[in-house]
């Protein structure tokens, strides 16, 4: 039997962010639970991964735009036209013999998306669930969520109803990434969203390892925030209902 065709963007691999301090920031992973992954020399730049065998952080202490949803495609560069088909117009186009292939974009809110032609590491062995709790999601301010559901619709991904509940999101689902998009006077920062049957258990086991943690009721009574040295907002909230 052939298997399924991969969806436009390929695979999910990383939430890229710029990290002026790369070894602060594994440190701080760590300290929440996260496994480093041993990277390739696909990147000059220094680069680190960590991992909590769900979701992958990409840590780059280089120029450029953060944080970049990163996906695999393989031969990414036989692909131009059906990008071009999609309606997407490229900000990055980098292909050929010689370098490593990428391709980059903006979705309608501006987010920054690139599709590589191939893995950047290797995936980390899992320790179990972190101090965070279970990752649910990436979650994107957006104040037109129609908008960023028509355009990652076209990319494969289902979206729900519109929930006002504990907060104004609209959450999209697919294969490989669970995306949702939050108002932005909610946060003006993407998030990483992380759930937890047991929030006040979770917020002591970070108090007890040294972590600020911060309350963030407008996501709800038992929502707290935590956010990472290169900036990454980590939201820390209950079971969905």
């Amino acid at each position: 039997m052939a298997a399924a065709p991969l969806p436009l963007l390929g695979t999910f691999h990383e939430f890229s962010v710029a990290s002026p301090d790369v070894r602060a920031s594994v440190e701080f992973y760590e300290r929440l639970g996260f496994s480093s992954a041993l990277t390739s020399d696909a990147f000059t730049h220094p680069y680190g991964v960590m991992g909590d065998g769900r979701f992958a952080i990409g840590l780059h202490q280089r120029d450029a735009p953060s944080p970049i949803l990163s996906f695999v495609r393989p031969e990414v560069a036989r692909s131009l036209a059906a990008f071009a088909d999609a309606g997407i117009t490229l900000t990055r186009c980098r292909t050929g013999e010689e370098v490593f292939n990428e391709l980059a974009f903006e979705d309608a809110g501006a987010h920054a998306v690139a599709v590589l032609e191939a893995r950047t590491y290797s995936p980390p062995q899992s320790r179990g669930t972190s101090a965070c709790g279970d990752f649910a999601e990436v979650s994107l301010p957006q104040g037109d969520f129609e908008a960023a559901r028509v355009f990652w619709e076209s990319l494969g991904f289902v979206a729900a109803e519109e929930s006002e509940a504990p907060y104004v999101h609209l959450a999209l689902t697919s294969d490989y990434l669970d995306l949702a998009f939050h108002a932005p006077h909610c946060e003006r920062a993407p998030l990483l969203v992380f759930r937890d049957a047991d929030p006040a258990a979770r917020l002591a086991r970070l108090r007890e390892r040294g972590l600020k943690v911060t309350a963030a009721p407008k996501f709800g009574p038992a929502a707290a925030l935590l956010r990472a040295p290169e900036g990454t907002a980590l939201l820390l909230l209950p079971p969905e209902e």
